[in-house]
């Protein structure tokens, strides 16, 4: 069978909503997406506990630091799961994770940014992780099978991390004065870069148009940026707060906000390496994969005597 007629039957599962499987033949390019596309996404699981694991021994009670803590766990969780995900793709774990420290692979840019205050933990969990559950429940429909299974349940967990953020920022917006206004800032500070998490405007963006043939991806960049803001316009109402954006304003004729214009030459800065804390951020996760060197090479030692006695025993 000649390539195209392969192809031709690849989108035809695409179409009939079939899932791709990991033994099921691609094309490369599908694949190398997907490669691309969830190491990212696993890589800003894993460089997204830095953030918050930061403010975990200075919570303000108890409740507050086992809360935090269970949601970075989730986080970590997150990352296997989707580390595991893209091994089915036929990559090494270990080659993706040095991507990463050097560099080449990317992850998302609103981690770059630093957590100030303890309202930024509220912030990072209505904004970011509500920006992440948009892009994120559209992706438990995703062609390829293990991604659109793993999701399933990381959407639960970041449902959850959602509500605890926006239940940081209700407490703090009625409370004293600087609560109130530490509530404000925060958000100030956060609304513009969680726009930016849907990636770059529709007609700047290079891998959109393919995504959405093979169903990687259900809606584009804009439309969920447009959810996001409709989202969050509302929502804001309760915690007696504003957005950041003197444009934006309800337009009946469109059924949707309008919202003002995003600094891009910030986002591109950022991905580039020239955020707050790009450097600061790949230092830390340097250092923790070599710190734990031994750990992996402990687990190596015992599997492999562990085998070594099982073949003893069969032989």
């Amino acid at each position: 069978m000649q390539s195209h007629q392969f192809e031709n039957r690849f989108q035809q599962k695409i179409d009939a909503e079939t899932k791709i499987e990991p033994k099921d033949w691609m094309p490369d390019a599908y694949r190398k997406t997907l490669i691309r596309q969830i190491s990212q996404h696993a890589h800003s699981e894993i460089v997204g506990m830095l953030p918050e694991g930061n403010w975990i021994s200075r919570a303000p009670s108890l409740k507050r630091k086992a809360i935090l803590l269970a949601k970075v766990q989730d986080e970590a969780g997150h990352g296997l799961y989707l580390y595991s995900a893209c091994e089915t793709l036929g990559i090494a774990r270990e080659e993706t994770i040095n991507d990463l420290h050097s560099g080449k692979a990317k992850y998302s840019s609103i981690f770059n940014y630093p957590t100030l205050t303890w309202a930024d933990i509220g912030a990072i969990g209505w904004l970011v992780d509500g920006a992440a559950i948009l892009n994120q429940v559209m992706l438990c429909r995703t062609s390829y099978g293990p991604y659109a299974r793993a999701m399933v349940r990381i959407c639960k967990e970041e449902s959850f991390h959602q509500r605890q953020g926006f239940d940081i920022l209700l407490t703090l917006s009625n409370g004293t004065e600087a609560q109130k206004t530490m509530c404000q800032d925060a958000i100030n500070r956060w609304w513009w870069p969680s726009l930016m998490m849907f990636g770059p405007k529709d007609s700047e963006s290079t891998n959109s148009d393919q995504s959405m043939k093979w169903k990687i991806k259900r809606k584009t960049n804009d439309e969920l940026r447009q959810q996001f803001v409709d989202m969050c316009a509302e929502q804001v109402k309760v915690l007696n707060m504003v957005l950041p954006d003197k444009d934006l304003q309800w337009n009946a004729a469109r059924q949707h906000y309008d919202f003002g214009g995003i600094d891009w030459n910030e986002f591109w800065n950022v991905v580039k390496g020239n955020g707050p804390c790009n450097k600061e951020r790949l230092a830390a996760r340097r250092k923790a994969h070599d710190d734990g060197a031994w750990v992996r090479e402990a687990a190596a030692a015992y599997a492999a005597k562990r085998a070594n006695k099982q073949e003893i025993k069969a032989a």
